[in-house]
Formats: structure tokens, C-alpha cells, sequence
């Protein structure tokens, strides 16, 4: 199966290129020629003029499509949540399994086993946000819980990190003493959840932790001049970062000021809910009812559960809010978070050699198609 997309623009992550062909060739991008260079006959889709990029990479997504991992710990969900992902543009994510019991824990790495066993550079490992994090901080987890890491479940994880691909943890956590274990065994740690002043925060980034969660969300302020917090450590340092550019979990000044700081360790993520992608009131989490007004998703005391924004939202938002021209807001979608988790070898730009993961989108941030391992969809 070859075919070329033809009279785009193409946003490949180095540059923005006008008259030039995406060859793609079974699953692979094979080439990113002058459209002059193609051959006479060779499959073309013309794409009318609009922007072609790497698909998108999302980092965190809880659920989606009107299902949530939590809640239904199936290969199916994780089928629901990546058809829903394509329709806005993501043609990769992190399935996100938040604070449960040790059973739960289990069950979706085995099921995120038997995920990755049946696809390939789509879910891309698990996500685990939680257990092991602070009480202060815990947003919507339950706190009951919320807890220290048993060694029964350290040698789980550790024993299984080439399909947990990221662990959020608190750095004030007992957990936090097993950072190079987790990064020995593969897996990212993640900063978040987290009310930990500014140097053990700091610690836990010198023992390795080279990720942080929903940066300003459920995370320790800068509280003044002298009082950093986790904000503070994560700003002051060079790890990379996720942040939700929804308008309600982050001000758009403080985005802003990120991206001024962060620059390319500052990746989009949606911490989408089933509420993105579907038209839904309510749904559970963990066990919790989390109502959905105004495209807000919060518990019964009013604290943020989640989002329902999708990265093609995002993008606008980033583009027209924040002010961050659409090349580098889309390298923030792909690139930067596949360099991130240490899949750019094959994912997050266009470039021969690479896997034909691709979004197609319209100046109006419509979806028009998306490509997986070079299998092409219109939306």
C-alpha cells in the first residue's frame, strides 16, 4: 500500500513546507519530496489545502468517548477511547489509570498488555497517576486509597515496566525513595499530586523524576518570593511538563509564562474524562460521580475532576488564547511529548523512516483525517 498526500501544508516538525508530497508506504513514511518529484503513478490524496501534521501525542487521558478506563478495565475501552481520539486529531496516547486498590492496579497492566500484544504505536504503555501521592493534593482521588507502595507492588511495577510506560507520584511520598528503580526498570516518574515544598520537590527531580503532571494542577504554588512549591521546582528546572490548555484548569497567563520558561519540555495534554468526545451529563470515577457542566467536569465538593477538552481544542486554544504560532503549538502536540516518554525515534514528526501516524486538519481546527501505521481516515 503506497500512496501520497499531495497539496497540503505540511507541518513536519522541523519546518513548514508549501508544494511538497508525504510519501507513505505501507506503515512507514518513506519519503517528503517537492510534489513535482512524484511519480505519475502514484496513488494521491489531495488534501485541499490543509494543514498535514504528525499525529498527536496525548500523555494523559483518563478516558474519553463517554468511557473511562477506571470504570470498565477492558482492551474494549481502550478500542473506544482511541476511535474517539482519532475523530480530534490523536493518533497516540498514554491510558490513564488513576488511585485504586492493588487488584485494580493489576488488572490494567495486564490488560494493557494484551492491548499492545494486539496493537501497535497507538496506546502507547500505561499511565499510572496515583496511588502513591499526597493527601493535600489528591483532586478527585479517593483518599482511602491513596497510600505508600507496598514491595510486593514495587516488584510489580518494576517487573512489568516495559507496558508502564509513566508513574505519577507525590515527591513527598515514601514512594519517592524508589525513583531509580522504577527508571531502572523502565518506567518515567512523574511529579504531581504533590504538596511537597520546593527542595524535596527538587530531590526527587535529582533522583531522576523527569516528568511533571498537569503542571499548576493538584501541585504546591509559588506562594511567595521565598516559598516555591512544586510549581516552582518543575519552572526551575528542565524536566518536561504536561499542561491542560482548556481555560478553566490553568489561566491562560500562567500558560503563557510556561511556555516562556518551558519551551520545548512543555507538551499538551487533555486529562480528558468520557466526557470528552460525547455528549454526557455525569459519569464515574473511581467509584466517584463526576458531574459535566459548560465542559467542566467536578466532584460533588466542587473540586476539578478531569477535563473534557480534546488536543485539537487545545491547539485552537493554544494558538488563538495563548498565542503560540500553530508550528511550534503542534510540536507541543507531537513532538516534544514523543521526545518526552522516548518514542521519537518512530513517532512525533514527519520524517522518512518514521510511522505514518498523521492528522489532518483545516484552518477552522477541524479534523478532516488521520492516518495509524499508514491506514488513512477521513473524519
Amino acid at each position: 500500500m503506497m500512496y501520497a498526500f499531495v497539496n497540503g501544508v505540511v507541518y513536519s516538525g522541523k519546518a513548514v513546507l508549501y508544494g511538497y508530497a508525504v510519501v507513505v508506504n505501507n506503515k512507514i513514511i518513506q519519503a517528503v519530496i517537492p510534489e513535482a518529484e512524484l511519480s505519475n503513478d502514484i496513488e494521491r490524496i489531495d488534501l485541499q489545502g490543509n494543514n498535514i501534521t504528525a499525529g498527536f501525542i496525548d500523555l494523559q487521558l483518563n478516558g474519553c468517548g463517554g468511557v473511562m478506563f477506571n470504570d470498565d478495565i477492558s482492551v474494549k475501552t481502550l478500542e473506544i477511547m482511541q476511535q474517539t481520539n482519532l475523530r480530534s486529531g490523536t493518533t497516540s496516547y498514554l491510558p490513564t489509570f488513576i488511585t485504586a486498590p492493588d487488584e485494580g492496579i493489576k488488572s490494567a497492566v495486564q490488560i494493557m498488555r494484551e492491548y499492545l500484544a494486539k496493537y501497535e504505536n497507538q496506546a502507547l504503555g500505561l499511565h499510572l497517576e496515583g496511588p502513591y501521592l499526597s493527601v493535600e493534593k489528591k483532586g478527585v482521588h479517593r483518599e482511602e486509597y491513596i497510600r505508600a507502595i507496598s514491595p510486593e507492588m514495587k516488584d510489580f511495577l518494576c517487573q512489568n515496566g516495559d507496558v508502564i510506560s509513566k508513574i505519577t507520584l507525590a515527591a513527598e511520598n515514601p514512594t519517592a525513595n524508589y525513583i531509580e528503580d522504577f527508571i531502572n526498570a523502565g518506567i518515567i516518574v512523574s511529579l504531581g499530586h504533590s504538596n511537597a515544598s520546593y527542595e524535596v520537590a527538587q530531590q526527587a527531580i535529582a533522583k531522576g523524576a523527569s516528568f511533571a503532571t498537569h503542571l499548576h494542577n493538584a501541585m504546591s504554588p509559588i506562594s511567595s518570593g521565598r516559598a516555591m512549591g512544586v510549581v516552582g521546582a518543575v519552572l526551575d528546572s528542565d524536566i518536561y511538563t504536561g499542561i491542560i490548555v482548556d481555560g478553566l484548569h490553568v489561566d491562560y497567563g500562567n500558560v503563557r509564562i510556561a511556555k516562556k520558561i518551558k519551551g520545548d519540555k512543555l507538551c499538551l495534554v487533555t486529562d480528558a474524562t468520557a466526557a470528552a468526545g460525547a455528549n454526557i451529563d455525569s459519569f464515574i470515577f473511581e467509584g466517584k460521580t463526576v458531574h459535566v457542566r459548560n465542559g467542566k467536569c467536578y466532584d460533588d465538593n466542587g473540586t476539578l475532576g478531569g477535563s473534557s477538552v480534546t488536543m485539537i481544542e487545545s491547539v485552537k486554544n493554544m494558538v488563538e488564547q495563548v498565542g503560540v504560532p500553530l508550528d511550534e503549538t503542534l510540536r507541543m502536540c507531537n513532538l516534544y511529548p514523543a521526545k518526552a516518554i522516548g518514542v521519537d525515534d518512530r513517532l512525533g514528526s514527519i520524517e522518512a523512516g518514521k510511522i505514518a501516524n498523521l492528522t489532518v486538519f483545516n484552518h477552522k481546527f477541524d479534523i478532516i483525517g488521520t492516518a495509524v501505521n499508514g491506514h488513512w481516515q477521513t473524519h
